[in-house]
């Protein structure tokens, strides 16, 4: 196994306190849907970082343990800021208080799961991002053209990241277990447990703000998950076959883009895209 020296990059996003949840004013829903899984963030990733920190001392490979440790160190800038930007959420939406407490419960729960059973986890939420990254990049002017600048280089900066470490939670569950029926087990597992855990964070947002009684509304929503399923889908079916590997996945070209335009940043700045432009170039201006 080779390491692909990793990057850790300490972005501080800020958001402004004034900044409207609904940050896609032509899409609520999909606002709402994003906002969800960012809720989950905060409760997965630091249980991500739990599993493999404990996998990683029966780890003797020198590029496994640095892949790992960039892993850990990528995660950490994620879910800090998506708390960061959770917290203005909760003043909007006291009510996510209430989801918070469920996911807090649901990861200490399955803390004292084998850890097998936790890395399986991880390795197969990990494999499902591959999909929605492919469509979040691919399809990026549909979905975030016009909306926060903040807001959408937050996403889109974590899926370049999430791609940039897709190899490292499947080798080290493969170079532990190995197990197929384990790996989709929890590839199965955690799809469905952080789309239902993000779905009961914006519902209860699309009922404060009154649309989830709406059938327009809800119709926009489900086509919506409609199209999430069906682009994350392919990434999950694949990682099923025979001489699977996650490395053999082309990445969107766009993802190296915005990865050599960061590397011409000042360490520390924040890369917000320009999300007027319709292609949404992999490029930051002032």
């Amino acid at each position: 196994m080779s390491s692909g020296a990793i990057p850790v990059r300490q972005i501080p996003f800020a958001f402004s306190e004034a900044i409207d949840p609904v940050w896609h004013p032509d899409k609520p829903e999909w606002s709402h849907m994003v906002n969800g899984a960012s809720l989950t963030m905060p409760y997965l990733e630091p249980f991500l970082i739990k599993t493999v920190t404990e996998a990683l001392r029966q780890v003797g490979d020198p590029a496994l343990k640095a892949d790992v440790q960039a892993f850990i160190g990528q995660e950490g800038v994620h879910y800090r800021n998506h708390r960061r930007y959770n917290e203005i959420l909760k003043r909007h939406y006291p009510e996510l208080a209430e989801v918070e407490a469920a996911l807090d419960a649901d990861y200490r729960g399955f803390q004292k799961r084998s850890l097998e059973w936790r890395l399986a986890y991880t390795a197969g939420f990990e494999t499902m991002t591959m999909g929605i990254t492919e469509w979040l990049v691919h399809q990026r002017s549909l979905l975030f053209r016009g909306a926060d600048r903040s807001v959408a280089s937050l996403v889109l900066w974590h899926m370049v990241e999430e791609t940039e470490h897709k190899n490292v939670a499947y080798d080290l569950y493969m170079h532990l277990y190995g197990s197929w029926w384990g790996k989709a087990r929890g590839l199965l597992f955690a799809t469905a447990h952080v789309a239902l855990a993000s779905r009961q964070g914006y519902r209860r947002m699309l009922q404060r703000d009154g649309r989830w009684a709406r059938p327009s509304s809800r119709l926009r929503l489900y086509l919506m998950v409609a199209r999430f399923l069906l682009h994350a889908s392919p990434a999950m079916l694949r990682s099923l076959l025979p001489g699977y590997h996650p490395a053999k996945v082309r990445d969107p070209d766009w993802v190296r883009r915005w990865a050599a335009a960061y590397d011409g940043l000042e360490e520390g700045t924040i890369p917000l895209l320009d999300t007027a432009d319709p292609e949404i170039p992999a490029a930051f201006p002032a």
